[in-house]
């Protein structure tokens, strides 16, 4: 299993021109399912695509490995810090 980053994109809410974007992260054993675990994450409107997918094994010279701890797609433990 491999952990991989996926640009989302989707129509934007009623009223709004463009494309709404999304990234998620997902653990999967290729990146052709990675891609289709990243599309069921996306909490836009409408239907969502993916834009891209990236197998992700090193992050500024720092090895990622992956252990499991627990069954399933369950809440994020990770401390989400805003700077807006």
């Amino acid at each position: 299993m491999h952990l991989y980053v996926a640009l989302l994109g989707g129509p934007m809410e009623e009223g709004l021109m463009g494309e709404g974007h999304e990234i998620v992260m997902v653990v999967a054993p290729d990146p052709v399912e990675a891609k289709a675990r990243a599309r069921a994450k996306w909490h836009g409107v409408g239907r969502g695509h993916v834009d891209a997918v990236q197998r992700i094994e090193t992050v500024d010279g720092y090895g990622v490995s992956l252990e499991p701890v627990a069954e399933g797609d369950g809440p994020d433990q990770s401390e989400i810090v805003s700077f807006n």
